[in-house]
C-alpha cells in the first residue's frame, strides 16, 4: 500500500481534523508550556476560557503533521497553502500546548495565569525560583533544631520553640531540591513552587511574540516622543500609523 493511500488510525484522524479545524476557526494562538500542571488544572482553566479559548495539547508530532497539511496541502487539497503557519510550527516543541483564540489575548493570558496552584517542594526537583525560609517563630519545639542545623541556618529559642533569626534563602532558582530543604519546607509547612500553564510565544497570521508584548499599553505609544516612528502591534489588534514626515534639512 502506498504512503499516500495508507489508512491511519480513527482516532489519529479524528485528532488531526480537529487540528485542522481549529488552524481554520482561529488566527492567534498562545504557546504555553504544560510541566507539572496536572489533569484537574487543565480541566478548570479549559472551564474558565470555555467560549473565548480552545487548548490543544497532545503528541507534537501530529500536530506538526497536521500542520504540514496546511503549509503544503496534498494533491487534490481543497484548501490553499498557508506557509505562515511554519513560524507557529517551530514553536511545537517539548512539552508545550497551543492556545487558540480570536478574542483579547491579554485577557485570555490573565485566565490561565490565575489558575497557577501552590506545590511542595519534592526532592529532586528543580527551583523555577529563590526559596526563602522567613525569619520569624517556627512554632516548632527544641528537638527540632537538626533541620535547620543541616543548612546552617541560624536559631534561637524563645518561649519553648525555635525562632529563626534572619530571612534565609535555601535555595536559588535552577537549584535541585535535596533531602534537607525538602524535609525543613515540609516542617515549616511552606509551599514553595507554584505550577500552571506558562506562556512563551505568541503567534498571530505568520508573525511571532514574546509574552512581554502583552502588558504593553495603548497609552504607551500616546506618551512616546512626537519623533519616534510608531508601530504596529498585531497581537492587541493596534493599527499602524503613517510616520511623521522628517524635518527638511536646508
Amino acid at each position: 500500500m502506498s504512503k499516500a493511500n495508507k489508512k491511519i488510525d480513527p482516532k489519529k484522524a479524528a485528532y488531526r481534523a480537529k487540528i485542522l479545524d481549529l488552524l481554520d476557526t482561529y488566527n492567534k494562538v498562545l504557546v504555553v508550556e504544560a510541566d507539572n500542571v496536572s489533569s484537574n488544572q487543565f480541566h478548570q482553566i479549559r472551564k474558565a476560557l470555555r467560549g473565548q479559548a480552545v487548548i490543544l495539547m497532545g503528541k507534537n508530532t501530529q500536530i506538526r503533521t497536521a500542520m504540514d497539511l496546511k503549509i503544503r496541502p496534498p494533491k487534490g487539497a481543497t484548501w490553499a497553502a498557508n506557509t505562515k503557519l511554519e513560524a507557529l510550527k517551530e514553536l511545537v516543541k517539548l512539552n508545550v500546548g497551543l492556545v487558540f483564540t480570536n478574542g483579547d489575548l491579554a485577557k485570555v493570558r490573565d485566565i490561565m495565569l490565575s489558575y497557577r496552584i501552590g506545590a511542595p517542594a519534592k526532592v529532586g526537583a528543580v527551583a523555577p525560583s529563590n526559596v526563602v525560609v522567613p525569619a520569624g517563630n517556627t512554632g516548632l519545639d527544641p528537638n527540632q533544631t537538626s533541620f535547620f542545623q543541616a543548612l546552617n541556618i541560624t536559631t534561637k529559642i524563645v518561649k519553648g520553640t525555635i525562632e529563626i533569626q534572619n530571612d534565609v534563602t535555601i535555595l536559588k532558582a535552577g537549584d535541585k531540591v535535596g533531602n534537607s530543604e525538602a524535609a525543613l519546607l515540609a516542617k515549616l509547612n511552606i509551599r514553595p513552587f507554584t505550577y500552571g500553564l506558562k506562556l512563551s510565544s505568541i503567534y498571530e497570521n505568520g508573525s511571532v511574540y514574546g509574552p512581554a508584548v502583552l502588558d504593553i499599553k495603548d497609552e504607551d505609544f500616546a506618551s512616546s516622543s512626537p519623533l519616534v516612528f510608531r508601530t504596529s502591534l498585531p497581537c492587541r489588534s493596534v493599527p499602524t500609523t503613517r510616520p511623521l514626515p522628517r524635518p527638511r534639512t536646508r
